[in-house]
């Protein structure tokens, strides 16, 4: 008995959907491409929202940067669900590994006091500040325009509630799982005065309604001082007097800053290259937020190092500046 087995070609009729084919030419296209351009829904919304009936539910006009195309805010770290969350999963892994290795070894429970009471009172208050920026992000995802920033913002609320997860965990290693971390660092964020200039700011961005304004001030400005001044700056001075064990749980933290960093660059330098309107108008509003996050930040700098604190925030807003001008901004 033989048996022949043939194979045949069958040449496709279409590479891909009607609307990616119409903006990159029949071709087959990434699933980037496929799952982000040409998504916004932009006819038949029914009704005016009865919260802000001078606009649409989904509607350009709730920011005033002006784009001629929105899909050109693409994200060049190309993530969509798929990418985006098999990421997150391969870092969630390695992140638990070092978490775990802190766990064992009592890296950070068995620091003397002084430091366990420096992370208590100057990192893990953060997680309200990370949540606070998941609120943010889902304003933006909520009232942007285009899916290729609007996608990108949804995967900022997630990846804000994890970096708040993070902080808290570091808390009940410092507390040895008593929960005792926590509940100090919420009365830090409500009560202590070195607090409150940023917890201020940060109810401030809640009621902002610019969503691009909120973007920036959120994830260029706010970000661009903070992380750096707690997770570069104060992680130094914390490991120059109590060793590198707090280290190996703040490192994920810089370094998920630095990926972000990647797609808010790329968003704002499009948008400013728009036009000089658009330059404008975010120049403006980082040279406000820029001029409100400083003072907030300067007493928790001193709280936590000390004389060294106006120095540590100082060279921060300097690299800020440095980053700024990349982006075609004045420093």
């Amino acid at each position: 008995m033989t048996v022949e087995i043939r194979t045949q070609g069958v040449k496709p009729l279409r590479h891909t959907f009607g609307h990616i084919a119409r903006r990159f030419g029949e071709k087959p296209a990434s699933r980037y491409q496929e799952a982000t351009y040409d998504v916004q829904s932009e006819v038949n919304f029914h009704y005016k929202p009865l919260w802000d009936p001078e606009h649409d539910l989904y509607d350009r006009r709730r920011t005033a940067v002006i784009m001629k195309d929105w899909y050109a805010l693409k994200d060049p770290r190309q993530y969509f669900y798929g990418s985006y969350t098999m990421a997150r999963a391969k870092q969630q892994e390695a992140v638990d590994r070092q978490m775990d290795f802190a766990d064992k070894r009592g890296l950070l429970r068995e620091l003397p006091d002084s430091a366990r009471l420096a992370i208590v009172s100057a990192l893990v208050p953060l997680r309200h500040y990370e949540w606070g920026a998941n609120m943010n992000l889902c304003h933006v995802a909520a009232y942007g325009w285009g899916t290729a920033i609007t996608q990108a913002a949804v995967m900022g609320t997630m990846d804000r509630l994890g970096m708040a997860q993070h902080l808290s965990r570091i808390g009940l290693l410092v507390d040895g799982n008593t929960g005792d971390s926590l509940a100090q660092a919420k009365r830090h964020w409500t009560e202590d005065p070195a607090w409150q200039g940023l917890r201020r700011q940060m109810e401030t961005l809640f009621v902002t309604r610019d969503w691009f304004e909120l973007l920036v001030a959120q994830t260029l400005v706010a970000d661009g001082l903070l992380y750096p001044l707690f997770f570069q700056k104060f992680d130094a001075w914390l490991a120059s007097r109590h060793g590198p064990g707090p280290s190996t749980v703040l490192d994920f933290l810089m370094r998920w800053q630095d990926e972000t960093a990647r797609w808010v660059d790329a968003v704002v330098k499009t948008a400013a290259g728009e036009s000089a309107e658009n330059r404008a108008l975010i120049q403006t509003w980082v040279i406000h937020w820029r001029s409100v996050m400083l003072p907030a930040l300067a007493p928790l700098a001193q709280a936590m190092m000390g004389d060294e604190g106006a120095a540590a925030l100082a060279d921060v807003d300097a690299a800020l500046g440095a980053r700024l001008v990349k982006l075609g901004f004045t420093a």
